[in-house]
């Protein structure tokens, strides 16, 4: 089972987000026949095959083991993962693209650079996984609390001259066998209900 699975089909994207399936999902992260689902969410077996079928149809579910009880044969399922994200590649056209320009500064830039995120990596991580191959990545999360505005903007200022040091010192356009990677940095405020507590870089 994967920790996470990124939903880039329209029609798949549509079945997890139906209320009932995304249940099914959630309560599928331990294999469990259709008579056992039905009993924990209080449906009829024949209502929850129904939406298993869906499931399994757009791979969001498989087959965890099979069991013979007289001459019947029991199925149980398993969810492919043990969350999900809908791509922006779900969406078409209206997927959020930063390509689609704007201003740089603004939360809507954020947000679509996040979207192409999930798009690109999500797309790279189908890949690897079918080549049984471990897809290379990096994440630094963190929390600051700024003083001030003005060090904030100074931090700002230091943090995107390091990094342009940093980009200019390693960056070959030309290098044989080289390949190239995309490096997002994004800050914004932590909402009003996170955590007090600072979290370390991960």
């Amino acid at each position: 089972m994967l920790d996470v699975e990124v939903i880039a089909d329209p029609m798949a994207a549509t079945v997890a987000l139906e209320p009932v399936r995304s249940r099914l999902l959630a309560e599928l992260s331990e294999p469990a026949s259709a008579a056992a689902l039905a009993q924990r969410i209080g449906m009829a077996r024949q209502k929850v095959n129904y939406h298993l079928r869906a499931l399994e149809a757009h791979r969001l579910v498989r087959v965890a083991e099979e069991r013979q009880w007289g001459g019947l044969t029991e199925r149980l399922l398993v969810a492919t993962a043990r969350s999900y994200v809908v791509s922006p590649d779900a969406l078409g056209a209206v997927g959020s693209d930063p390509a689609r320009g704007g201003d740089r500064l603004s939360a809507s830039y954020l947000i679509a650079l996040g979207a192409r995120i999930v798009r690109e990596v999500g797309d790279l991580w189908r890949r690897a996984i079918a080549a049984d191959k471990r897809l290379a990545t990096l994440a630094i999360d963190t929390e600051i609390r700024f003083r001030s505005a003005a060090e904030r903007a100074a931090f700002t200022h230091e943090l995107t001259g390091a990094i342009t040091a940093l980009v200019a010192r390693y960056h070959d356009g030309d290098a044989p066998g080289g390949r190239r990677h995309r490096l997002v940095l994004v800050a914004h405020p932590l909402p009003p209900d996170a955590g007090r507590e600072t979290m370390p870089c991960q």
